[in-house]
């Protein structure tokens, strides 16, 4: 008897993918959970498991075909593969749970054909979280280590023009509506509350001056070498920065990404902006459209719409935050309305016009319908992110690329050139900072000989919006494409003793726990410090907890992780305070 393989639930208004790769073949033996394919919409990649051992038949499809959700792509006759998998460094594209076994050393061929001699053991491009990280774990396990960056302050985007500047201007803005709209009802009286654009901006970049400046004192502190310029891949072991031939026995490539473009929307950064230009504005816009309701999207929005700018924000899909729980997203969505966000979901831009007046957006339908035209001062672009892998040499040099720009690895980050590795944004994965820092530390190690792994079943995801969400672990929608049967335990900020005391009431807990053993699957937060207290829930599922095990560990009261035990103790219906 065979099993049928079929392309998965992809999301809401999702229906069809491409098939971008074939990751196995006609009549090889596979184990449960092992990828078969990889899937791309416009919004995600997807790797379909095979749901139990044994051997593939006959590929339905071919790479590049479009498939709708359901159309079988394979079958499987069971039995005739392995026990579940449980690989030492899961492949960086395939959420996996955490290895159960040391991490075997880089493949022989990685280190083959390097020069005799090198200037460097390793060399890094590029310096934002995961290749600082990967930099100066080198260097503490005794490497000669350079990285190369061509910026003028080492961190990369994220630490120039995206996580730290834009996380000061989302507490300074929450602060400044907590004073003007808020304040009052605690019995603080504020006459008047003005803003001080300019200032508010310094007060930004003096955060953004002081983490770039510690990262530059770790690399002198750790003895690492910044390469100031534009790094080129040559080949094995050679690389070239600002033209200056440079050698080293391992290479690894942390290039990062940059804001994806939408055909009919030139960027300018003045009124057509990306997140950079979003971060610089020297005015608050009376009107400001945002295509995207993703993670940027929404939480440079929220800033703009505290300091005093109509906000409408423009989805292609019926959902904000794809890859979040429904749930979630849907009270999410609720939530933001109220605070007088406007959404227009199911929609897309197709064109904009800017004048001396602003700009003029053409919106339709994305199902197809009539068109309609939205005016705005500024016009934030913020439909997600692309691999940075041009301008590198890559594939002059002979590296693999996917069809989507990303650089093809093994499981220990190895590329198709021998010496030569990547992490971060520049390969599959989600494209965030603490995972290419995980990533860094891991290949920096396995090139030391140690286990180095990353298990991409817990790596946490945040919006820092008002209220945070913060995501761990599988969905309800992935356990149910799964087949997994799961428990639902859920607690909402509205019974927790410390949300009520500083006014903060909305959203709630929820966690996933497996209906026989009870391990924590995933687990999903609404609400105030969201990004806090989803560290607990990724411990958990690091160490294959049970909600059992968060509902018997005693929370400091009054607290706001109280509300995750709870929500712990609802698994199993017994909750104390709803």
């Amino acid at each position: 008897m065979t099993i049928d393989i079929k392309v998965p639930t992809l999301g809401e208004s999702v229906t069809t993918a491409t098939v971008s790769k074939w990751l196995k073949q006609p009549g090889d033996t596979v184990n449960a959970d092992d990828p078969v394919a990889e899937l791309e919409t416009d919004k995600v990649s997807v790797e379909v498991p095979a749901p139990q051992a044994g051997v593939l038949g006959a590929h339905a499809v071919k790479e590049g075909d479009e498939v709708e959700v359901g159309t079988v792509l394979t079958t499987l006759t069971p039995g005739a593969g392995g026990q579940k998998a449980t690989p030492a460094a899961a492949r960086p594209a395939q959420p996996a749970p955490a290895a159960t076994a040391p991490a075997a050393a880089p493949a022989p061929k990685a280190a083959a054909e390097a020069p005799a001699e090198t200037d460097y053991d390793v060399i890094v491009i590029g310096a934002g979280p995961g290749g600082y990280v990967c930099a100066i774990r080198a260097a503490q396990l005794g490497f000669k280590v350079a990285c190369v960056e061509k910026r003028a302050t080492l961190g990369g985007t994220c630490l120039n023009v995206g996580c730290i500047p834009s996380k000061a201007l989302l507490q300074q803005s929450e602060n400044f509506h907590a004073a003007k709209d808020e304040y009052g009802e605690m019995g603080i009286i504020i006459d008047s509350v003005k803003l001080d654009l300019a200032k508010m901006m310094a007060r930004k970049q003096s955060v953004v001056d002081a983490n770039v400046k510690g990262v530059e004192f770790l690399f002198k502190k750790n003895k690492v070498t910044w390469l100031k310029g534009v790094g080129k891949v040559e080949g094995t072991g050679r690389i070239t920065v600002d033209g200056k031939p440079v050698t080293a026995k391992h290479i690894v490539i942390a290039s990062g990404s940059d804001s994806a473009g939408l055909p009919g929307v030139d960027v300018d950064e003045k009124q057509i902006v990306t997140s950079t230009g979003a971060l610089e504005l020297s005015a608050v816009p009376k009107k400001m459209v945002v295509i995207g309701g993703g993670v940027i999207g929404l939480e440079l929005g929220s800033v703009w719409h505290r300091l005093g700018a109509d906000v409408t924000v423009i989805e292609y899909l019926d959902r904000l935050v794809p890859g979040t729980d429904n749930e979630i997203a849907k009270t999410f969505q609720r939530i933001l309305t109220k605070q007088g966000l406007k959404m227009k979901l199911g929609h897309k831009v197709t064109r904009a016009e800017k004048s001396a007046r602003g700009v003029t957006l053409t919106v339709e339908p994305a199902q197809g319908g009539t068109a309609e035209t939205l005016e705005a001062d500024v016009v934030l672009l913020a439909i997600g992110r692309t691999a940075a892998s041009k301008g590198f040499g890559l594939e002059e040099a002979g590296i693999e690329l996917d069809r989507r720009g990303r650089i093809v690895t093994d499981a220990h980050y190895a590329t198709s050139v021998p010496g030569i590795y990547a992490i971060g944004d520049v390969i599959a994965g989600p494209m965030l900072a603490h995972k290419a820092e995980e990533e860094g530390v891991a290949v920096a190690e396995l090139l030391a000989g140690q286990a180095g792994h990353v298990n991409y079943g817990a790596i946490p995801a945040v919006v820092y919006t008002w209220p945070e969400v913060a995501t761990v672990g599988k969905t309800e929608e992935n356990l149910k494409e799964e087949g997994v049967s799961y428990k639902v335990g859920k607690f909402p900020f509205t019974a927790n003793g410390r949300a009520r005391a500083i006014g903060m009431t909305d959203g709630f807990v929820k966690v996933l726990a497996d209906s026989t053993t009870d391990q924590v699957l995933g687990v999903h937060i609404i609400g105030p410090m969201a990004g806090e207290l989803i560290a607990e829930c990724t411990m958990a599922i690091e160490f294959g907890a049970s909600s059992e095990d968060i509902a018997r560990t005693c929370h400091a009261h009054p607290t706001l992780s109280e509300a995750v035990k709870e929500a712990a103790l609802d698994v199993d219906k017994r909750a104390i305070h709803i």
